[in-house]
């Protein structure tokens, strides 16, 4: 059965395609999915968004955008048929969180800047948690890990839990590389490596910069620059596995020069 456009481009057209993908008469596929089997795609179309955000297209962020929507209302269409909860359940509760969240909106409240809106938002997610509720907690532990300590380390630091300096968080840094160069082990080196790891974040943090998206620009360009060497040592008909050391670095100088604007 075919469908208008006009009702192709409707929310509840696109809800009545993904209700038909999990009927009896379906897709195989759709029919046996879970939330469970369903993890690994929306964390997928999760990353697919983001990079269409990096690249700064918006043809293709709205197409990752769809993905993710889809994503999201084959959760809902499973949960539906669980009687676990409904679209109007998701819609009713983020939209009653936004309107709580914001009482300088919806409210009487006043804020005069971004940064008090942040605080009030902090104090108004602590009262919700209730008296001795961890600032840690609801913290989604499925983030990757670059995004979930900073995600930590901004919670500390809005309790108090901070160094004063960059300066502090830089000879802490030093400390922990001189533990690193001296470990004795493999179980030791995984800890201090992590401890490295984990300042590196904060120091990030101290430097508001976002530290996962830091280092996924450093993987795009490294992946830019290795894949010129490669079409370099083609082109001079060379493999780099057969370059010496000197060789391939004077390669990746090429490539640097080669993709600069």
């Amino acid at each position: 059965m075919e469908m208008a456009e006009g009702e192709l481009r409707t929310f509840e057209g696109l809800r009545g395609i993904i209700a038909r993908l999990r009927g009896p008469d379906g897709c195989p596929w759709d029919q046996v999915q879970t939330h469970a089997s369903l993890k690994p795609y929306l964390l997928e179309e999760a990353y697919e968004a983001l990079a269409a955000l990096d690249e700064g297209d918006a043809d293709k962020l709205c197409d990752e955008l769809g993905d993710l929507l889809l994503e999201m209302l084959l959760h809902v269409q499973i949960a539906e048929e669980a009687t676990e909860f409904a679209l109007g359940d998701v819609i009713y509760g983020i939209a009653t969180k936004l309107v709580r969240r914001h009482p300088h909106v919806f409210g009487d409240a006043r804020v005069d800047s971004p940064e008090e809106v942040m605080v009030r938002w902090e104090a108004l997610k602590r009262q919700e948690r209730g008296e001795g509720g961890s600032a840690l907690a609801d913290m989604p532990q499925a983030m990757p890990a670059l995004a979930y300590a900073q995600r930590v380390l901004d919670r500390a630091a809005r309790v108090g839990f901070e160094w004063p300096r960059t300066e502090d968080v830089l000879a802490k840094l030093a400390e922990e590389l001189k533990e690193l160069a001296q470990a004795e082990d493999a179980a030791q080196r995984r800890e201090e490596l992590g401890d490295v790891l984990f300042l590196l974040v904060n120091l990030a943090r101290y430097l508001e910069i976002d530290a996962e998206e830091a280092l996924r620009q450093a993987n795009r360009k490294f992946c830019q620059r290795f894949t010129t060497m490669e079409a370099l040592a083609q082109e001079r008909g060379r493999s780099l596995a057969d370059l010496l050391l000197a060789e391939q670095e004077a390669l990746w100088e090429a490539a640097k020069e080669r993709l600069r604007p």
